[in-house]
């Protein structure tokens, strides 16, 4: 009996030992789904704004008449919001500047613009006049007037209250021409005194019959400001003028 119950607690024991050295599996791990990745809306455009009545296109005109304005000034950006806010000012009567300091602010910028923009022309009329002065037959006068004599004449010289008649052609220094008597088929008359400052000087220096070229530093023709459209500010005039006669 008692060897049948060693038989039996011997096995029972072989059945837990081999129990517990079998391998354990591990339970097979469920792959992790992805989040799904949401499509992103485009951004709507910003409607175009509706110009509902006519105080709304006149509003927009007005803007864009402004715009338009500085734009050929050489203005090539500004604080809209600044803007809007200053016009609304203005309209309800109170502004941080008043009218005559908000024109003496934009003067004083489109001035510094203006200088900016024809800077290119005045370095261009230096250039050219210095290297003008070295060739043969050039004559640079104490007010920097350069002229050379493509014929001479040998009648009377006339003086700054005398109104003479001439043939002219006026060309910018690129070739552009901007005026001729000669295109329009008839001389032209005027008073010395009357004209920008290089023709009272130049033309003085002529006899009648003479024929001489001019070329016109901007100091002495339209200066900073130009004569727009044609001539542009800094602009050096180059002039062929044919004295014609003196009208007394």
């Amino acid at each position: 009996m008692s060897k049948l119950l060693l038989t039996v607690f011997f096995f029972s024991l072989v059945s837990v030992s081999f129990a517990q050295t079998k391998p354990v599996v591990k339970p097979t791990a469920k792959p992790t789904a992805k989040p799904a990745v949401k499509a992103i809306a485009p951004v709507a455009a910003k409607p175009a704004i509706v110009l509902k009545t006519a105080a709304d296109s006149m509003s927009y005109a007005i803007g864009v008449l402004d715009a338009n304005f500085f734009k050929t000034q050489g203005l090539d950006s500004i604080n809209s919001t600044a803007l809007a806010l200053g016009f609304s000012n203005q309209m309800s009567g109170q502004t941080l500047f008043s009218t005559e300091q908000a024109d003496q602010i934009v003067r004083a910028a489109m001035q510094t613009m203006a200088r900016v923009k024809i800077q290119p022309f005045i370095q261009q009329c230096n250039s050219f006049l210095a290297d003008n002065a070295k060739k043969p037959g050039i004559v640079q006068t104490p007010s920097g007037l350069q002229y050379e004599v493509i014929k001479e004449g040998a009648g009377a010289k006339p003086v700054a209250t005398d109104t003479v008649s001439v043939h002219y052609e006026g060309f910018l220094l690129d070739g552009t021409k901007f005026d001729s008597s000669r295109d329009r088929g008839e001389p032209t008359s005027f008073p010395l005194n009357r004209v920008i400052r290089g023709w009272t000087e130049g033309v003085q220096l002529m006899s009648i019959g003479s024929t001489y070229k001019f070329y016109v530093p901007y100091q002495l023709a339209y200066g900073e400001q130009g004569s727009p459209p044609t001539i542009p500010g800094g602009a050096l005039l180059i002039f062929t003028v044919e004295l014609i006669d003196i009208i007394k």
